[in-house]
């Protein structure tokens, strides 16, 4: 009688723990480096991606909604990477999508329109007119970075698409950047002019418009981050800042999120997951 007793204890305990299982988010991440993180402490093993392994905004999002968390965030991805092989060897960041996934995060674009490197092309050591204006340079019969802007927004499209084929019942979030110059700039603390920080930050508000733009059309949820940012971008006192500078002041990459930013973004992606429904419904 004891055995038989023992028996169903244990067969209560092991449906209780399918029950949990069961119901535990099963979460992925997409990305580039203003999702993975790089320098960030700690440092996923898989250094080629510089991928935070703890504090990245997946990590504290997912920790918070209570997830189970697959992040193939990678930086210097581009869009081509979910399909393809980012530095001839790593695993193309779909493969980590299936179809009992149920949140799916992506942040993705930036590399694809190169802004880091425009960002680094305006940099003027001196104040005007000692210098080049990149706005001037890269409007210049056309706006280079709007074009371009443009051209990846129909690819973006795509990687939706694919994204919702292969995850057909998930919660798909899609993150904008953040706000990483405010008006006029703050020369010569980030020494780019300010017709340029206006510039810069106009830049990465429409690639941001445009991922919003592709998402809403399949039905996909749009998290905005710069809003999230404002009073606390480069120009922002080192302990306010959510993203860092030319020369950072936290361990973090430059122009790119520290922990305090990653920390606010991943609360803001983890109410945003519990506000919406899943794409499949």
């Amino acid at each position: 009688m004891r055995i038989v007793a023992g028996l169903a204890v244990v067969a209560m305990l092991v449906a209780g723990t399918s029950t949990a299982q069961a119901d535990t988010l099963d979460y992925v991440a997409l990305g580039d480096s203003a999702a993975a993180g790089p320098l960030i402490p700690n440092q996923d093993p898989a250094l080629w991606c510089l991928r935070s392994s703890n504090n990245n905004y997946p990590q504290v999002a997912a920790k918070l909604l209570n997830a189970r968390l697959t992040d193939v965030t990678c930086s210097g991805a581009k869009t081509d990477d979910f399909a393809g092989r980012q530095f001839g060897f790593v695993a193309p960041q779909y493969d980590a999508l299936k179809p009992t996934t149920d949140l799916v995060s992506i942040t993705i674009g930036g590399n694809d329109v190169g802004l880091v490197q425009t960002a680094l092309g305006c940099i003027n050591l001196l104040p005007e007119p000692a210098g080049f204006s990149c706005k001037a340079r890269l409007t210049s019969g056309g706006d280079q970075v709007a074009a371009a802007i443009a051209q990846w927004a129909p690819e973006f499209g795509a990687a939706l698409d694919e994204v919702k084929r292969r995850a057909p019942q998930a919660k798909i979030l899609v993150t904008g950047y953040g706000t990483y110059i405010r008006p006029g700039g703050c020369y010569p603390v980030q020494p780019i002019w300010a017709r340029d920080a206006d510039y810069l930050q106009g830049s990465v508000n429409l690639l941001s418009a445009t991922a919003k733009a592709e998402a809403e059309k399949r039905g996909a949820t749009y998290v905005d981050l710069a809003a999230v940012s404002v009073g606390h971008d480069t120009c922002a006192r080192p302990a306010d800042r959510y993203l860092e500078g030319l020369i950072p002041t936290t361990i973090a990459a430059p122009l790119h999120p520290n922990a305090a930013g990653m920390a606010a973004f991943g609360a803001t992606v983890a109410r945003a997951a519990q506000r919406v429904q899943p794409s499949g419904a």
